[in-house]
């Protein structure tokens, strides 16, 4: 039986020298030694494990939701170079020298214009595939939902991964599609929107992201963020210099405080903090750091834009760095930070104040 060696994780194009920097550290302080291969803008990272024990345990140990990153997160076997005359034999052996067997089927590419090229070959391939599976006994309907993921990277090249409920993006290519609203002032709106789905639970909206509840917006023009807080009903404190949008003005829930959002200090305690303020990483969380120490909002979200190079190692040390300060002012908080689809060259943090 073919014993699985090896993680496999999508991310941004671009970002797989952060995403394995990342994976190897945090693979080494779990006990996990290994080794990291990628190559730029291919949107994905193997990490390749030493020794013969079943990577399962590592990929129990770093779930998705604790990698920044990651998009998604597979348990995976060696990949394979097909005979294009002749692709799904190849496939379907290494899949019955597993031994897995899973519920559904995945077929995916990265995220990156040549791989969108094979759609066509996925979508022959898929009745074939799935139908031979079924023969084989590897696809049936009880298999504690799990999934089994084919990641096309050419037309001979694909790697076969498992996913498993719990540990897993539900979302194709691990990517959380969402439309424009045209009535928001900015594309930065689906920022937020995307960092809700990311950070609160869906059945928690409405307790958590309520109708009337107090939220300041900083360095907010021209107000795609503060346009999510007021279409949630919330009144918005909107700090920056630059103008905000008429429309948004026009509900009666923003006031525009023409101020610097770094040194702006809220009249009350707020229920939320948002920032997508570009600037330094540090000088975003020595902010947000007083913020929460002063317990002036309940939850934060906020962005990090990230240098060019060693993205890693700066986000990890900002994290760091915040999370020391709230311990030494024992202030507990759950934290977050992850790399959404509608960002850039920045990650998302999310910061839930406890008690």
């Amino acid at each position: 039986m073919t014993t699985p060696n090896e993680l496999l994780f999508y991310c941004r194009p671009g970002f797989e020298p952060d995403l394995a920097a990342e994976i190897t550290d945090k693979a080494i302080a779990l006990g996990w030694p290994g080794r990291a291969e990628y190559r730029c803008d291919t949107g994905f990272v193997r990490f390749v494990i030493d020794g013969d024990e079943p990577v399962n345990g590592l990929h129990r140990a770093l779930p998705l939701t604790s990698l920044v990153f990651a998009r998604q997160s597979l348990v995976a076997l060696a990949p394979l170079s097909l005979f294009r005359e002749d692709r799904l034999t190849t496939i379907i052996d290494q899949v019955v020298a597993s031994g897995w067997s899973f519920e559904s089927v995945w077929q995916e590419t990265p995220d990156t214009n040549e791989a969108k090229a094979l759609s066509g070959l996925i979508k022959a391939l898929r009745r074939p595939l799935e139908s031979t599976l079924r023969k084989r006994g590897a696809l049936r309907r009880k298999a504690s939902g799990r999934r089994l993921h084919l990641l096309w990277s050419d037309g001979d090249r694909v790697q076969l991964g498992m996913s498993f409920p719990g540990n897993r993006s539900e979302l194709s290519g691990g990517i959380r599609r969402l439309r424009f609203p045209h009535a928001a002032p900015s594309r930065s709106t689906l920022k937020l929107e995307e960092a809700w789905h990311e950070f609160v639970p869906r059945d928690a909206w409405n307790e958590r992201l309520a109708d009337g509840m107090q939220a300041a917006d900083l360095g907010a023009a021209p107000g795609g963020w503060t346009w999510q807080l007021v279409q949630r009903g919330m009144h918005v404190y909107a700090i920056d210099n630059g103008p905000m949008d008429k429309a948004l003005m026009a509900t009666g829930l923003v006031e525009h405080l023409s101020e610097d959002g770094f040194t702006w200090e809220p009249p009350m305690r707020l229920d939320w903090l948002v920032c997508d303020i570009v600037d330094k990483p540090a000088r975003v969380v020595s902010m947000v750091e007083r913020w929460l120490v002063r317990r002036w909002c309940h939850e934060a979200v906020f962005n990090l834009k990230l240098p060019m190079k060693r993205r890693w190692e700066t986000v990890s040390g900002c994290l760091l760095r915040l999370e020391h300060a709230l311990d030494s002012a024992g202030v507990h908080v759950e934290m977050a930070c992850r790399q959404l689809y509608h960002d850039r060259e920045e990650v998302t943090v999310h910061v839930r104040l406890l008690g």
